[in-house]
């Protein structure tokens, strides 16, 4: 699967994960949305939750959206694709480790692609950083039982169960 990430610049770039993936070619940077291909994209303001079949979809390219918080809500919407939030997973980066939700572009990407079942892909873009095992690690037993889901439906009734074991 294709990795592409519309990028603002509007963070610390000596903490932005897009850039590093660009760095590493694990991903493609794109500065104007028109360059941005059509795919699946991240967006933590989606109605319908990522699940395997998005990716059965017949979609190839998955993108995620990097810029400030403040921004994404306004910024996602204007993007075209099929717009997808990721399931409830804890990030593993320096700033907002063990927070739900606040994950970094690298982390959201690579959740998405163990969602679709890539487990290798997942572990190849986030091999640039220290954390990006212990991100795989952390959310091992969601992230299973998400790519075991069927739809987006699953993936909700998945995550309900999960926070009420928490």
């Amino acid at each position: 699967m294709e990795v592409h990430v519309y990028y603002e610049g509007d963070d610390d770039p000596d903490k932005c994960t897009a850039r590093r993936l660009e760095r590493f070619d694990r991903a493609t940077l794109h500065r104007s949305m028109r360059g941005v291909p059509y795919g699946v994209v991240l967006n933590p303001h989606a109605e319908r939750a990522l699940s395997p079949a998005d990716a059965e979809a017949g979609l190839e390219t998955l993108v995620a959206l990097d810029c400030s918080w403040e921004s994404a809500e306004a910024a996602s919407f204007r993007m075209n694709g099929v717009h997808r939030a990721l399931p409830f997973l804890v990030a593993a980066n320096p700033v907002n480790y063990g927070r739900p939700f606040r994950l970094t572009t690298a982390e959201a990407l690579a959740a998405a692609l163990r969602i679709f079942g890539d487990r290798a892909g997942a572990e190849d873009l986030l091999e640039p950083f220290r954390w990006g095992e212990t991100f795989l690690t952390l959310n091992e037993e969601p992230l299973r039982r998400y790519a075991d889901c069927a739809d987006s439906s699953e993936v909700v009734a998945v995550q309900a169960d999960y926070l009420a074991d928490e």
